[in-house]
């Protein structure tokens, strides 16, 4: 089976994040495989393991994606590629991504391809879809189960709350959602392998792209950081009075009344 795994390089959001200048400061964030590409990664190596063959996992980003690229080769991914917009892109957006993505898959004759359900840092969600529209094969987002039989596939996706049934074939392009799986941690003779595992640096060049050829659609006008909390009220006195202030507060205070 011909597995790839779509994956991206995010900040670490439990770590503390600083905004300067309007962008996220990389010299003070700690980054890591966006969460939702674990899942990918994890049941990668799970139908690999299944079903044999060869999992390839594929970064749009600059050389320090490489880290990340290494940690999925320790986990038991075959192989990984770099595709290197750093010097060309630095505002690419989801267009710029899944464009890229299908000039590099397009001719690879992908059985299946994973991705994360989202990113953490963009929380769009659109790279999968889109890529397999330009791809013209299935996809299914948000799966919690994937069983296959051949070419035949049965997946469970998560609705809001409840799940689905949903059956296809293969070539397939599904996206992760928590409870998918429990991402194994690389091992120590997994890290010493990935180093000797082949990571492949390709440039929109090698592809046969141009700069024009994929510009961002979007543009980002403002990155902040949420408003800090306040703190929370407790109101006291009897039920009516607390109602009565309750109702005071959310007019002149919430100001949603």
């Amino acid at each position: 089976m011909n597995i790839f795994v779509l994956m991206k390089r995010t900040f670490d959001t439990e770590e503390k994040i600083l905004i300067e200048n309007g962008s996220i400061s990389e010299d003070d964030a700690e980054f890591i495989i966006n969460p939702y590409d674990e899942y990918a990664i994890e049941e990668a190596l799970q139908l690999k393991e299944a079903h044999g063959g060869e999992v390839t996992v594929v970064t749009v980003g600059s050389e320090e994606s490489e880290k990340e690229l290494r940690t999925a080769l320790a986990m038991g991914c075959d192989k990984a590629v770099l595709i290197n917009i750093e010097e060309d892109l630095e505002d690419g957006d989801q267009f710029t991504t899944a464009k890229i993505l299908y000039e590099f898959l397009k001719d690879k004759e992908a059985d299946i391809i994973l991705a994360g359900n989202v990113a953490i840092d963009g929380g769009s969600g659109q790279v999968g879809p889109r890529l397999a529209e330009l791809l013209d094969i299935p996809y299914v987002t948000t799966i919690t189960n994937i069983e296959i039989d051949g070419k035949n596939v049965k997946i469970v996706r998560d609705v809001e709350g409840d799940s689905e049934i949903i059956e296809t074939t293969l070539p397939l392009l599904v996206t992760a959602q928590q409870g998918l799986n429990e991402p194994r941690y690389p091992s120590l003779p997994g890290i010493m392998k990935a180093k000797k595992k082949p990571l492949e640096e390709l440039e929109l060049d090698d592809l046969d792209l141009e700069e024009e050829d994929v510009m961002p659609k979007t543009k980002t006008l403002e990155i902040y950081l949420p408003p800090k909390k306040e703190a929370g009220k407790i109101l006291q006195g009897e039920l009516q009075d607390q109602v009565k202030e309750l109702v005071s507060l959310l007019r002149s205070e919430a100001k949603v009344i």
